[in-house]
């Protein structure tokens, strides 16, 4: 998140704290402050304090949720990149997608495991040991928040780690990962619509008939609900996005009349057939063998080097960098693979080549968005 601190590191994960997260901090130190004081009114000021320590020891048990998925996805060999702390609550930031179902389900659940597990520890502290007054009630507060903060990340709508375990279900039953971010995004936007609800039913006077969640009617609920709406509508954009790539490859997506050259033209020719009262600025082209073979790339300000008057007599395999230099995929490859690939990498353009090694010509991240639009409006009519 921009504007985020950085305050720490473990297991090679930095952590990072959003500015959102001082206001939040402050508020729930002062409603525990204010909860500590009703209970205990001769800790005086110590109550604040106590109140302060609840809220930092929450925000350590989010920590700890959000190590939970991050630990189970290191296992699975996917990066970690960070975990912030904001407003509402935690977020482990990953740098790829779990594999699989069950890989998905198992990095999505890790977090409410450990929070269960806080919840039940503390519980069995509160119970056994020989705490009493304050420090009981800090031992009760924090077990009842771990639980609560389980539970909450159970409801089945993404962006929430229900979501998640909703999704690889309904991948694990589909065999398609969009079909299951489609439908999880579209729970989640209800949970949104809901905490909406309830969150501006006080001020609107509408009547909430479900009795249990008529204690939700509070704005937090509503500012919760915009969160869930909102993540959960950019998640339904990717899946609509994801199913519109589905079945695609990067054969699909090859631009036409690519700037591919043989290596035998002269660099000559290559100004005159091909750069000059061309459209298309191109600033690099594909350079092939007598029989389309990939060799490499040449690219356009590189015939500054060479003098004009020579350039009839230099081939464009003189100045051609190696096949080692240049991005390629194969045609076959799947265009969603291709799209992550392209972000991994910060590209802006890939070879498209047969098994063969013969090129089909470039692809960019604006061919598929034309390759997109194209099919959108095939449908359209």
């Amino acid at each position: 998140m921009n504007g985020s601190l950085r305050v720490g590191n473990l297991f090679g994960i930095p952590f990072y704290v959003n500015p959102s997260w001082f206001l939040v901090l402050a508020l729930i130190t002062w409603s525990n402050g204010g909860w500590y004081m009703a209970q205990f009114p001769w800790l005086g000021s110590a109550a604040w304090v106590l109140g302060l320590a609840t809220s930092l020891l929450f925000f350590t048990s989010v920590l700890l949720h959000e190590l939970g998925h991050s630990v189970v996805a290191m296992r699975q060999g996917i990066e970690v990149k960070s975990i912030t702390l904001f407003i509402f609550g935690g977020l482990a930031s990953l740098g790829d997608e779990p594999k699989t179902p069950w890989n998905m389900f198992t990095v999505a659940i890790a977090g409410p495991l450990v929070s269960f597990a806080l919840a039940a520890v503390l519980t069995g502290i509160g119970l056994l040991s020989s705490v009493s007054g304050p420090w009981a009630a800090l031992v009760g507060l924090l077990a009842y928040i771990n639980m609560a903060l389980g539970l909450f990340n159970l409801i089945p709508g993404l962006p929430l780690d229900g979501g998640n375990v909703l999704k690889a279900l309904v991948w694990k039953i589909t065999g398609k990962s969009y079909k299951g971010v489609a439908f999880a995004s579209r729970v989640g936007q209800l949970f949104g619509w809901l905490g909406i609800i309830l969150g501006i039913s006080p001020f609107l006077d509408i009547a909430i008939p479900i009795p249990i969640l008529r204690g939700f009617a509070t704005p937090w609920t509503f500012l919760v609900g915009l969160f869930l709406l909102q993540n959960a509508g950019f998640s339904a954009q990717t899946a609509a996005i994801q199913e519109k790539l589905s079945g695609l490859t990067a054969a699909d997506a090859v631009i036409p009349n690519s700037p591919i050259i043989a290596g035998s033209k002269s660099l000559r020719e290559l100004a005159n057939d091909y750069i000059i009262g061309n459209e298309i600025k191109w600033r690099k082209f594909l350079v092939t063998d007598d029989s389309g073979q990939l060799v490499g790339e040449i690219l356009v300000d590189d015939l500054k080097n060479v003098p004009t008057n020579d350039w009839w007599n230099v081939p464009v395999q003189t100045l051609t960098k190696p096949l080692s230099e240049v991005d390629t995929v194969p045609c076959t490859r799947p265009l969603l693979e291709v799209v992550t690939l392209l972000e991994e990498k910060k590209l802006s353009s890939l070879a498209v080549v047969r098994e063969d090694g013969v090129v089909m010509g470039l692809l960019e991240k604006n061919s598929i968005a034309g390759l997109l639009q194209a099919k959108a409006n095939a449908e359209a009519t």
